[in-house]
């Protein structure tokens, strides 16, 4: 009786306070709200294998919503055991997703603000062993060039290789 009494003296408790803060393997972006009851949990024996294709922007003042689902994906498998080198993920951006690979001086320099919102994101992704890639024909497109990108973002020769190449590897698409 006492436990059960000091079982739900905590469980309210935690309720009332939020849940504890998750360790996170892209620090402060990603949030989720772990449900240990619910079907369809990480398997910390899989490899998941992961391109996600971005072709949305967004506003100038916050990070690209498709990034924040990376990284969202990035922090429940970590959080759920699987190991980075089971965490095989690589994110594409194109079309109107491109800008997000500006480095801050490069968004600064397009008059777009001091600071690119999604720069410390693509940071804290590479960090944390995803894959970030820029579709070429899009930065082209958009008069970019190697040296204005984010450090980390590699540059393909098209979104549509990127894709086509890892489908065929086995990779699962998610699209934005």
């Amino acid at each position: 009786m006492k436990n059960t009494l000091l079982a739900s003296v905590i469980t309210c408790i935690i309720l009332a306070l939020g849940a504890p803060a998750q360790a996170q393997a892209v620090a402060g972006y990603g949030a989720f709200t772990p449900l240990p009851q619910a079907g369809e949990q990480p398997d910390p024996q899989r490899d998941y294998r992961v391109i996600v294709d971005l072709t949305q922007g967004g506003p100038d003042d916050k990070p690209l919503k498709g990034l924040e689902r990376v990284a969202r994906l990035t922090n429940m498998l970590a959080a759920n055991g699987v190991p980075a080198e089971r965490r095989k993920i690589v994110v594409v951006m194109h079309g109107g997703a491109s800008l997000a690979s500006l480095s801050d001086a490069a968004w600064a320099a397009r008059g777009k603000g001091e600071t690119n919102p999604n720069s410390a994101l693509v940071r804290a992704l590479t960090a944390a062993g995803v894959q970030v890639r820029l579709c070429g024909q899009s930065m082209v497109a958009n008069g970019l060039t190697e040296a204005d990108l984010e450090p980390g973002v590699q540059v393909d020769l098209a979104a549509l290789m990127t894709v086509i190449h890892h489908q065929q590897a086995g990779y699962a698409l998610i699209m934005n």
